[in-house]
């Protein structure tokens, strides 16, 4: 099953009072890598975070990212009271020389060290984690439906290039014996308008040598066969519910191989044109499969 690693999922949710919202995109990437953001103060959740999406997602660059608004009892933080008189403290020495001002406290508790983060209990961090999981799988559910639906698409395209290649494949095999058939009749007739001129006779050993040499070194049966067997497994594996975009990249790699070699051989213009657009799909399959996980 091909599954594209371009996706997005989301889920939000409110359970004692808090409210969270989990985003997750996903893009092409050679490596699995996260970019996981968390809220002040749940930091300590992040390897966790990368654990649950490590479950699911194979490659890929990862963005996370968590939203929380706590409006439960436990997130009222405590006034530090020795911060906010050592701050009066400085403040009215400031102010004493002028009569008639006054602190807003208000602003004062805005100030770093004013009030100290609530501190949660095991039985609170315990139901946040269960309510941060629940919402990370819901939205990796929804990012991985999107991949498989990319997938299917990315799938399409693929067998599309493959079916271009084989047209061009065939093509070409029909045309290799015909090109030294060609060669013999053209050659044959040279010899014997050279061989008239001087008034000898066609030595037919000779010919049949260098014709001979001709097809050997024209010989593209070998990457034929080597090609349409890479092309073979090539739509295997877009059905295969194990195989990677990296067997992918590098399969296609391979096919470009074989045609960069078939090209090199070609002494035939037809050939070579079947050859460039048998390239210009591997290209395309190349770039395509970049998206595939």
């Amino acid at each position: 099953m091909i599954l594209s690693m371009t996706g997005y999922g989301a889920a939000r949710g409110t359970e004692d009072g808090v409210s969270y919202a989990v985003e997750i995109r996903s893009l092409n990437n050679r490596y699995y890598k996260a970019s996981i953001k968390l809220p002040d103060g749940m930091q300590w959740l992040e390897a966790r975070v990368d654990g649950w999406l490590r479950e699911s997602l194979g490659r890929g660059s990862i963005s996370y990212t968590l939203r929380m608004r706590d409006n439960s009892p436990q997130s009222v933080g405590t006034i530090n009271a020795t911060a906010v008189s050592a701050y009066v403290d400085q403040l009215r020495q400031m102010t004493g020389s002028r009569p008639g001002t006054t602190i807003d406290l208000a602003a004062l508790l805005t100030l770093p060290g004013m009030c100290d983060e609530p501190e949660l209990d095991e039985e609170s961090r315990a139901r946040r984690v269960g309510a941060v999981e629940r919402l990370t799988r819901e939205a990796v559910r929804g990012l991985m439906a999107m991949r498989r639906a990319e997938g299917s698409a990315l799938r399409t395209h693929l067998l599309e290039q493959l079916d271009q290649i084989r047209s061009r494949l065939e093509t070409v095999q029909r045309r290799s014996p015909v090109v030294v058939e060609e060669y013999q009749e053209k050659l044959k007739a040279r010899i014997n308008r050279l061989l008239q001129q001087a008034q000898l006779e066609l030595d037919r050993d000779s010919l049949t040598r260098e014709v001979a040499i001709f097809a050997d070194r024209c010989d593209i049966g070998e990457e034929i066969a080597r090609l349409g067997s890479h092309l073979e497994q090539f739509r295997t594996m877009c059905d295969s519910k194990d195989e990677s975009g990296r067997r992918l990249d590098f399969l296609a790699q391979e096919m470009l191989r074989e045609a960069n070699t078939i090209g090199s051989k070609s002494n035939d213009a037809e050939i070579t044109q079947n050859v460039v657009d048998i390239k210009a799909a591997i290209e395309r399959l190349k770039e395509q499969v970049q998206n595939v996980e």
